[in-house]
């Protein structure tokens, strides 16, 4: 399947829905939270057990995506569309069938490890593209489409609430929402895979010429050899981990936070904070990613991490007091953690140029596939054992937030430290680049 190529006067505009449809397909992942209660007690499984399908979803995702990128630059979006499309819808199907027959292990194998080879190759099929077709403004183009990702759950944790009411919260009932999610995603992502579209100037289009980007250029192989790449994939794990900890935890925790006041979280309600975080999220990965093309991404990475640990402070303090106070600092984060996942495919642009983008991104997202498990495992661990002391309600969270502020301020020192990339890594000349590219290719 050969790269798409867009015909004369093809508006640059519809790139970004064909990203978008497969974007918020893939990004019903962060509202894995709606289905952890009523799998925890139709299997009898604990809060860390019911985690598992999503922390192995993030950790295929950073995995497919690092090992993928290369031949997602080389065979093109609508190659990598397709395939995430078969796989993630096929991790529904796997997981219906394995509810339906109480196995457990099928719906962590089918949702996280055959699913989140959709979540990884879904994640990164439209972003070298869109930094091709948007050069001016890289920022705005992948949080457009990244914000997708984001915005999953503000569909799919209502509607899977509302199946859960309608079907019923057993096995079986689990079973006929996972049919539900997988035919229909399926539907959604189709219309990307027919829409998307590559620029004439791009590497492997037939019948175009290979035009020489500007600026410094870096390979995929030479990138992970800087300590640019390094830091940055700190910077990207702990800001990951903290917003992953809460967002996997997200109806459970809020629960847990109110349930000994006088206005105790409903179900419905918890769900409904759920979709305010993807909101959070969606909104960051656009608003973000847009500032950071006008402030740079050094400066927009400081506000993530040093508001982020400020945030986290003031939940651990006073969170628990003050309902609007706790909805108010996780949002915050969320719009941060979604802000830092739009803005790093610029970041990445600005250090090592264009030339492998794509497959330099999918080596950094390891870093993400770290914090999905990480995250949830700091805060459903933490939780679990405060459990069994005897402790409920905010206490269960006290330790894991001190935890995800130190790691913010440790993401933060990393950011720090990011300077040029030396021009030893460069790739030395467009026509040298040209004969290499297919060389690296093969090997990364």
């Amino acid at each position: 399947m050969s790269p798409p190529v867009a015909p004369p006067g093809w508006s640059r505009w519809l790139v970004p829905p064909a990203a978008l449809s497969v974007h918020l397909s893939i990004g019903q992942a962060y509202a894995w939270s709606v289905f952890k209660p009523p799998l925890e007690s139709a299997l009898g499984l604990s809060g860390t057990q019911s985690a598992l399908p999503f922390q192995l979803g993030i950790v295929m995702l950073g995995l497919s995506a690092a090992f993928g990128g290369t031949l997602v630059e080389r065979k093109g979006p609508r190659w990598a569309m397709t395939v995430a499309l078969i796989c993630f819808s096929s991790g529904f199907l796997l997981s219906a069938l394995g509810a339906s027959l109480e196995q457990y292990w099928l719906i962590v194998f089918g949702y996280g490890f055959v699913g989140g080879i959709g979540l990884g190759i879904g994640y990164i099929s439209p972003v070298s593209t869109l930094i091709k077709w948007f050069p001016d403004r890289p920022g705005m183009a992948t949080g457009i489409a990244i914000m997708g990702f984001g915005g999953g759950a503000l569909i799919a944790s209502p509607w899977s609430a509302q199946m859960l009411e309608s079907f019923g919260g057993d096995s079986s009932g689990i079973a006929l929402a996972f049919l539900v999610h997988g035919l229909s995603y399926a539907v959604f992502m189709l219309l990307g895979v027919l829409l998307v579209r590559v620029p004439r100037h791009a590497p492997g289009a037939r019948g175009t010429a290979r035009q020489a980007p500007a600026g410094p250029q870096v390979s995929a192989k030479q990138a992970i050899r800087t300590p640019q790449f390094w830091l940055l994939w700190i910077v990207l794990c702990t800001n990951v981990t903290a917003g992953i900890g809460i967002l996997e935890k997200a109806a459970p925790m809020i629960t847990d936070f109110f349930a000994d006041t006088s206005t105790p979280v409903s179900v419905t309600a918890a769900a409904g904070f759920v979709a305010l975080l993807s909101a959070a999220n969606m909104a960051g990965r656009i608003g973000w990613s847009s500032t950071s093309d006008l402030i740079g991404r050094k400066n927009i990475y400081r506000v993530y991490l040093g508001v982020g640990a400020l945030m986290y402070a003031l939940i651990a303090l006073f969170g628990d007091s003050s309902k609007p106070l706790f909805v108010l600092c996780a949002l915050v984060i969320l719009s941060f953690y979604g802000g830092g996942f739009a803005t790093v495919p610029a970041y990445l642009k600005d250090l090592f140029g264009t030339y492998q983008v794509g497959a330099i991104h999918g080596r950094l997202l390891t870093a993400w596939s770290t914090a999905g498990v990480l995250g949830p495992l700091i805060v459903n661990w933490i939780a679990d054992r405060q459990e069994e002391a005897g402790r409920h309600g905010a206490s269960l969270y006290g330790l894991s937030f001190v935890i995800m502020i130190g790691l913010l301020v440790v993401g933060f020192v990393a950011n720090e430290l990011v300077r040029p990339v030396d021009p030893r890594h460069h790739v030395p000349a467009p026509k040298e680049a040209a004969r290499v590219e297919p060389q690296q290719s093969e090997s990364a």
